[in-house]
């Protein structure tokens, strides 16, 4: 079993049942969050368009996130939305009206470099 960090934005949650489904950053398969038993209460709550970071790995070929780390909170909070509004390709093969490209809710800042002083 392969560990693989990733970045997220969950798309669905239930707050109650500390359960959420994420759109990952390799826009694979979707990964399903529940926290394990011993840190439910440790486990940070989590919602619609939250940034988050954290671990992939399949099991029965579902893709299961552990260890989540709130990166922040709100960050794309209308990408279900747009999601949903996307249409698919009809039967005639017809092309989607709208993409939605999970890059564009990734801030690619790039980084600054270091400055020494004296």
């Amino acid at each position: 079993m392969t560990v693989q960090n990733m970045y997220g934005v969950v798309l669905w949650s239930d707050a109650n049942a500390q359960k959420a489904v994420i759109w990952c950053e390799d826009q694979g398969e979707l990964a399903f969050y529940t926290p394990c038993e011993q840190s439910l209460h440790d486990a940070p709550v989590l919602d619609a368009g939250d940034l988050i970071q954290f671990d992939v790995v399949v099991k029965q070929n579902m893709r299961k996130a552990t260890n989540p780390q709130l990166l922040e909170s709100s960050h794309s909070p209308d990408l279900p939305a747009n999601l949903k509004s996307s249409q698919p390709a009809d039967a005639k093969g017809t092309s989607a009206q709208k993409v939605v490209d999970i890059s564009q809710y990734f801030d690619a800042k790039a980084e600054e470099p270091l400055r020494r002083s004296g």
